[in-house]
């Protein structure tokens, strides 16, 4: 095990935390706009639900049946091409939103999935009832009577997007996974990969508390 100058490192470190913090915050937005809408239009077009269409419900399920089915470190390597015409490279921290922006949305448009199906359907009866839009049904009953459970859903993405900004170092991305396997395997820094680990706990630590005392907060309306 070699030593560490931590009074020059620190600094490093700290440059390796923000990284993370934007591939899970920039990727979780961008994946966010894309995975809600996603689940919605799964749960909608569903057999006896409001936009009920069975060529729709299946091109959508299979798309995100088919994309979730990839392993990140796969998908990551896999869409290269498309990563450099997106964002005109492949390395770094910006290079690596692309993939976990392709990666986060289908589970998040599944989780979202899940959270809407938990909503009772009397909720949709008596939307209709009231003579209530299908939009109207959507926005202003399903949506908001299943909040609370969608909060949970999308701490556990976030969660899952942390998890894979640290993969995404095995490639150059950036980050606490970068700094590990850079510094902490590769240079036998075993005092550095340590730090990283801890660092990575207290992280999804913090945003899993915020997520689960937002979600109680929400159901206590």
């Amino acid at each position: 095990m070699r030593s560490t100058d931590w009074s020059t490192f620190w600094v490093r470190v700290w440059e390796a935390t923000l990284e993370t913090l934007a591939m899970t915050a920039f990727p979780l937005l961008f994946a966010s706009l894309i995975g809600i809408p996603l689940g919605v239009a799964v749960v909608v077009t569903r057999k006896g639900q409001l936009f009920e269409n069975k060529i729709a419900f299946q091109i959508l399920n299979t798309i995100v049946n088919v994309v979730r089915s990839v392993p990140f470190i796969i998908l990551m390597v896999a869409i290269i091409p498309f990563t450099r015409l997106v964002v005109g490279t492949t390395i770094g921290t910006t290079a690596a939103m692309v993939p976990l922006v392709i990666f986060a949305a289908p589970f998040i448009a599944r989780l979202v999935e899940s959270s809407l199906l938990e909503v009772d359907p009397g909720v949709t009866e008596a939307a209709k009832s009231m003579g209530a839009t299908p939009w109207q049904i959507i926005f202003r009953f399903l949506i908001p009577e299943a909040l609370s459970s969608l909060v949970l859903n999308l701490t556990i993405a976030t969660v899952g997007l942390v998890g894979a900004s640290a993969m995404a170092g095995a490639v150059g991305g950036g980050g606490l996974g970068d700094l590990a396997i850079a510094y902490g395997y590769q240079r036998f820094h075993s005092d550095v990969m340590l730090v990283t680990v801890i660092l990575l706990v207290i992280i999804v630590q913090i945003i899993q508390t915020g997520g689960n005392r937002l979600s109680r907060a929400i159901r206590r309306r």
